[in-house]
């Protein structure tokens, strides 16, 4: 049964299980902390497991403005000291990866676990930059004529799934999100990282993965050969059976 707590002024819906060393699960974009169950419910015999809904997902409120980066990474990091987290363990997929990554930078953690995890900015085609442009001049043209229902058809018809798929505010979010590059934060961190990808995965590359494990100064790399973004959920059992390698001197 979830419990709720005020985090950064939002109310925030968590699950915490288990006793032992923290482990703190971050789930996706879109996503919420059911997808993040089976980790939760094979790991909490071993460790204190803390499984969250972040702000605008799951049962948790939605912010009252526009968060990006920064607000999820102050997020999770008042989230932690509330709780009297110590030295995590953090395990997250895709987006959470971007609030894991951040935190690890600038705060002690024991070990990562990071999944499909996504923040890194791939360089832009000439055509790419032409379809965003195009689509800044004509957001802006129809903002200005004050035609909301054509802008509204315009944005609705434009962008990625996950885009189309938020409204209001997390629409807003979701941009500033996707914009934030971590890049230049790889090699500060500097814990033992487990990277888990999906060989197919096409909304972050392979690519993205060794690269990770090439700047990162203690990372490794699993790839899940055939799957996708959602290697971890699809194949729950062969990820549990990787982590228990990877937290094996850590479990009680």
């Amino acid at each position: 049964m979830s419990e709720t707590e005020v985090i950064c002024g939002v109310k925030t819906a968590y699950r915490h299980t288990g006793s032992g060393r923290d482990v703190v699960l971050l789930h996706g974009w879109g996503q919420n902390m059911y997808m993040m169950s089976a980790i939760e419910n094979h790991l909490s015999p071993f460790f204190s497991v803390w499984n969250l809904d972040f702000p605008g997902f799951g049962e948790s409120d939605e912010p009252s403005e526009a968060w990006g980066m920064e607000e999820y990474t102050a997020f999770l990091e008042e989230f932690i000291r509330i709780n009297g987290i110590e030295h995590p363990i953090l395990i997250g997929h895709s987006f959470g990866c971007r609030a894991a990554i951040r935190y690890a930078a600038v705060h002690p953690v024991h070990k990562m676990c990071l999944t499909g995890a996504a923040g890194i900015r791939p360089v832009q085609t000439n055509s790419a930059k032409l379809r965003v442009k195009a689509y800044k001049t004509a957001k802006w043209a129809l903002k200005a004529a004050h035609q909301d229902e054509m802008l509204k058809k315009l944005q609705d018809r434009s962008g990625s799934q996950d885009y189309r798929n938020a409204h209001g505010v997390m629409r807003e979010t979701f941009v500033k999100v996707v914009n934030d590059d971590i890049s230049p934060l790889l090699s500060k961190v500097t814990c033992p990282v487990l990277l888990v990808w999906g060989s197919q995965d096409t909304a972050v590359p392979l690519w993205m993965g060794q690269q990770m494990e090439r700047e990162m100064p203690n990372a490794g790399l699993a790839v899940f050969e055939g799957d996708d973004h959602f290697a971890y959920w699809n194949q729950a059992d062969r990820f549990n059976r990787v982590l228990d390698v990877f937290l094996k001197d850590d479990m009680l």
